[in-house]
């Protein structure tokens, strides 16, 4: 006989097929109209048999919620690589293992299946977006195999009639156009390329990405020295005898595309290499009916022809833009993450455009506090493991970023690491008055230095270099849209903190709001201190909807 576990379980709580999840003390939510939040159905059956046994099982959902409820089954992943050697005692394991991550869809009207001996979980989401407020609830009844009682469980579900403020926080996880035309096979900016790109778009601005790497030519990002990625160039060249000229058609549907998805800020691809700003970025332009790869790795960044298409292009970007309405909503880079020893190449490439860039935004990632004392990158992106001086200094408009390296005591979203760590980030965004946040893998489905593509249901980590998880948020679905993760769920509720405690500000003003902060922390937060349980979320929003 099949004997069935069956209990709800927090969306906090990752569940791991060895180990018996926590169970849900007390379900049920109350939300602001416009939030977002999640829960699981844990189920694990054990046979008395070596092999064979009944493992199907059925979940009846009753429930007034309608389309606002949602249900997706929790899949394994392989994370052979999940974490570096050095690591902290905050992760879920430093052992390559398989562990959930993935939200595929799942139908109920059927029977589902059991895996023996493991715990495996469904995710149920609530939606409030357009919902009324009032009371709801979530009736589930779990029938397992024959001898088992059927189990039930209800979800209250409050909505409020306070409405979640818009986010103000500019939140941009780059966006690789390219692999998606490389995973799916399909044409660059063909037909097919556009229907991606408008899912994966709606995907991101779910976990609350507003601002979208917009590549007017290919990002020179992640490419080793030399090679090339696959070509996604928004922007038309042509040279007609010896001058060039602009085609920006391509830039118009994606820009489209972005305000579809109440996506409002365009990053415009970097300018110069990465590593250093040594060379132009891959150009192709047409002459003679003929298109051609014109600037790349073998074209120096500064001084040559590069130069004299920089003084071609910029002002027709920047008097497109305008046109557009969106030259004050785009953001500009010289190059990403210049080391001290890069300081002098990186300084001469922003030198060459620092006219043709004056009064635009430009923000570039920083882990050097001394060049951004000597002004050479004045608005910064820190990585939050080297932010503290920043702090310190009181940088204004300070942005943050995340990304492979930093593995220990600060906030991440590894696939190895609990969820509470990728929760905490809202917080942390908000009591350190962070103006963005970057991440650099919202779905790189390549290798290190983009050397081959990968499967991204295989292989988590870009080939064993960076902890899985790292290089992408969303999974690409066969039918072309983007499959959710635990961790994208999880950034967006981050997201939700942050503009909660904004909603709070605005009744009690910032210093009462960081004492309730700190209250529930029983602490002074930083990126590398702050509370480890899930329990600071509940005792947190506790206080801060009493406040409303």
């Amino acid at each position: 006989m099949t004997t069935c576990d069956f209990f709800l379980v927090s969306g906090l709580e990752k569940v791991l097929p060895y180990q018996k999840p926590t169970p849900w003390q007390q379900p049920g939510f109350t939300l602001l109209s416009g939030e977002r939040r999640a829960f699981q159905l844990a189920c694990r059956g054990v046979e008395d048999r070596v092999c064979g046994g009944d493992t199907a099982f059925t979940v009846s959902v009753k429930s007034d919620l309608g389309p606002a409820l949602c249900c997706r089954q929790v899949g394994l992943v392989p994370c052979d690589y999940p974490c570096h050697g050095l690591a902290d005692e905050d992760y879920l394991t430093t052992r390559p293992e398989l562990l959930p991550d993935v939200l595929r869809p799942v139908d109920l009207s059927g029977p589902l299946k059991l895996v023996l001996g493991q715990w495996r979980s469904l995710w149920f989401t609530v939606d409030t977006e357009g919902l009324a407020p009032g009371s709801y609830s979530v009736q589930l009844t779990v029938t397992g195999p024959a001898g088992n009682e059927p189990v039930q469980f209800t979800v209250p579900v409050t909505v409020l009639s306070v409405r979640l403020p818009a986010q103000t926080l500019y939140h941009t996880e780059w966006f690789h156009a390219d692999c998606l035309a490389d995973y799916y096979h399909v044409p660059v900016f063909s037909e097919q390329h556009w229907a991606l790109i408008d899912s994966f778009m709606a995907a991101a601005a779910r976990c609350g990405v507003n601002m979208l790497l917009t590549p007017v030519f290919t990002p020179p990002l992640d490419t080793a020295p030399g090679g090339e990625r696959t070509t996604v160039q928004l922007v038309d060249v042509e040279d007609v005898d010896g001058e060039y000229r602009f085609g920006f058609e391509k830039l118009h549907r994606w820009a489209g595309l972005c305000r579809k998805n109440g996506i409002t800020e365009l990053e415009i691809a970097h300018l110069f290499t990465q590593w250093g700003a040594e060379a132009a970025p891959k150009v192709m332009v047409k002459k003679n009916g003929i298109l051609t790869r014109r600037f790349g790795w073998d074209t120096p960044a500064v001084g040559g022809e590069y130069t004299r298409f920089l003084h071609a292009f910029l002002p027709a970007l920047k008097a497109e833009l305008s046109k557009m309405g969106l030259l004050e909503h785009s953001w500009f880079h010289i190059s990403d993450e210049p080391a001290d020893s890069a300081k002098n190449t990186y300084l001469a490439a922003k030198n060459e455009v620092k006219e043709l860039l004056a009064g635009c935004k430009v923000i570039d990632a920083l882990s050097s506090f001394d060049l951004y004392k000597e002004g050479i990158v004045p608005k910064p992106v820190v990585c939050v493991d080297h932010i503290q001086p920043f702090l310190d200094a009181r940088t204004p408009g300070l942005w943050a970023y995340y990304c492979t390296c930093q593995a220990v005591k600060v906030p991440n979203r590894f696939i190895a690491m609990p969820s509470t760590r990728n929760r905490i980030l809202g917080v942390l965004l908000y009591v350190e008055d962070i103006e963005g946040f970057l991440h650099w893998g919202f779905n790189f489905y390549n290798s290190q230095f983009s050397l081959r593509h990968i499967d991204p249901f295989r292989v988590t980590d870009s080939g064993d270099v960076f902890p899985s998880g790292d290089p992408f948020l969303v999974y690409p679905a066969p039918d072309g849209t983007a499959w959710d993760s635990i961790r994208s769920e999880v950034l967006g509720e981050a997201m939700q903190d942050l503009r909660l405690l904004q909603l709070c500000e605005e009744k009690l003003g910032r210093p009462g709001t960081l004492a309730l902060v700190q209250k529930a922390a029983g602490m002074e937060m930083r990126f590398d201190e702050y509370p480890r349980d899930a329990a600071f979320f509940d005792r947190l929003r506790e206080t801060l909807l009493s406040v409303l």
